[in-house]
C-alpha cells in the first residue's frame, strides 16, 4: 500500500520515537513534530543509534540504517505536516494539549489526513471531539517498544467512519504491523489486565517481598517475557502508570486497579522510569531500548 506515503508523529518521547523508526523503516517519509528542538535532536540521535545497532546484530544490511534515517524530517514547524496522509499524536496524556494540538492540525493536514491518537487512557471518542474531524479519526495504541513490537491495538471512535477504520487499518498492516481491533475503552485489551498485574508486582516490592532485579529475571526466565514487569513499568512511567491506573480504576472500581501508594511516592522523588534516567532500575537516559 505505501507508495511512499507520508506519516507524521507528534512527540518525540520514547513511544514517538519508537514509531518514528517504525515508519521509516517500512519506507514511509516520516515526520517527527515538537516544540523545541533540543527533544527532536535527542529523538534522532536515539533513532540512528537503534538502527546502527540493528545493523551490528544483523537485523538491517549494511548502510541500510542510513537510508532509513533519511526519511526522518524532525520539525518544530507544524506547517510541515501539510503533505501527511495520517497523523499520529504521541504525546503526554492530557485531552486538552492533545485538543489544542488536532485544532493546529486540522488546519494543516488536507482533507484525506487521518488523526490516530497512541493514547490508552483517553477516549477515542472524546479525543477525536476537538479535532474537527472526528470521522477520520482512530485510536492506534503502540505497545512499548514500538521499534520492536509488531502489535497495534486499534479503536475507532463513535463516529469514525468505516472507510477511515479501513484505511488506517491497512496503513498499519504497511507499517509491518498487527493490528487487533478493540472497543473504545480504558486500557483497551493490553492494558486492562496489565495495569492489575503489574500493581500486584509493585506492591511485592513496597511489602518487601523481593527486589525488582530477581522479579524481572523470575518472570524472563519462567516465563519467557523480553522485558520484566518492572522494566516495562520503567518504560512506560510512573507518571503514566498513575493515569492508566485511575483511567482503569474509574471505569471498573476494580481494587487492584487502584494505585499502588509506591507509584505516587516514586513519582514524588522524580523516580518515574527511563525517561528521569531512574525508576525501578538505573538508566542512561540517552539511550533508546535495543540499541
Amino acid at each position: 500500500m505505501n507508495a511512499t506515503q507520508t506519516i507524521g508523529i507528534v512527540g518525540c518521547g520514547t513511544m514517538g520515537t519508537g514509531i518514528a523508526i517504525v515508519a521509516a523503516r517500512a519506507g514511509f517519509k516520516t515526520r517527527i513534530y515538537d516544540l523545541k528542538p533540543e527533544p527532536l535532536e535527542n529523538a534522532r540521535k536515539q533513532a540512528a543509534a537503534f538502527l546502527k545497532k540493528s545493523v551490528e546484530r544483523g537485523k538491517l544490511a549494511e548502510g541500510e540504517d542510513t537510508l532509513i534515517m533519511a526519511q526522518f524530517l524532525t520539525t518544530t514547524n507544524i506547517q510541515d505536516f501539510s503533505d501527511c496522509d495520517l497523523v499520529i499524536e504521541a504525546v503526554f496524556e492530557d485531552l486538552k494539549v492533545k485538543h489544542a494540538i488536532f485544532k493546529q492540525l486540522n488546519g494543516v493536514c488536507p482533507a484525506h489526513t487521518i488523526f490516530a491518537s497512541n493514547t490508552s487512557t483517553i477516549s477515542i471518542t472524546e479525543i477525536a471531539g476537538g479535532t474537527g474531524r472526528d470521522d477520520r479519526f482512530v485510536g492506534m495504541h503502540f505497545c512499548l517498544p514500538a521499534q520492536l513490537m509488531k502489535l497495534v491495538e486499534m479503536s475507532p471512535g463513535m463516529n469514525t467512519s468505516d472507510e477511515t477504520f479501513k484505511r488506517a487499518w491497512q496503513l498499519c498492516e504497511a507499517l509491518g504491523q498487527r493490528p487487533v481491533r478493540t472497543r473504545d475503552t480504558p486500557g483497551f485489551i493490553l492494558n486492562y489486565f496489565l495495569v492489575p498485574w503489574h500493581n500486584d508486582v509493585i506492591n511485592l516490592i513496597d511489602q518487601g517481598v523481593a527486589e525488582p532485579a530477581d522479579i524481572d529475571l523470575a518472570v524472563k526466565t519462567a516465563l519467557g517475557y523480553p522485558l520484566g514487569p518492572l522494566e516495562l513499568l520503567d518504560m512506560v512511567g510512573m507518571d503514566t502508570q498513575l493515569l492508566l491506573c485511575e483511567a482503569l480504576h474509574g471505569v471498573t472500581n476494580e481494587p487492584r486497579a487502584a494505585c499502588p501508594p509506591l507509584v505516587k511516592r516514586m513519582i514524588g522523588a522524580g523516580r518515574l522510569g527511563r525517561k528521569s534516567g531512574k525508576g525501578f532500575h538505573t538508566y542512561d537516559s540517552n539511550k533508546i531500548f535495543g540499541a
